[in-house]
């Protein structure tokens, strides 16, 4: 679902994930870290930091999590995390 999300994505555009499992957080965070770094390039090929193609994500702030208030109101919260990319290209 990730990568059809980043295809449909308008640039400026965010996405914003909401993961209840340690290992759904695992996957969209690795899926943001991968996007937000340059293009693929030969490895051994000498470039510029300004050559490489563009990045296409970057990760909005810090993971957010509920805090107590919410929690106490909502006890399947206790293990949400919200992530946000926004769309670069």
């Amino acid at each position: 679902m990730l990568p059809q999300a980043i295809a449909i994505l308008a640039p400026g555009g965010r996405l914003a994930v909401i993961s209840f499992h340690s290992l759904e957080d695992r996957m969209v965070k690795n899926f943001i870290r991968t996007n937000a770094r340059p293009g693929d390039a030969p490895e051994r090929l000498p470039l510029r930091a300004a050559e490489l193609p563009p990045a296409r994500l970057r990760s909005v702030g810090k993971p957010l999590r509920p805090g107590p208030g919410e929690i106490s109101a909502n006890p399947r919260a206790r293990s949400a995390v919200l992530r946000v990319a926004e769309m670069l290209v």
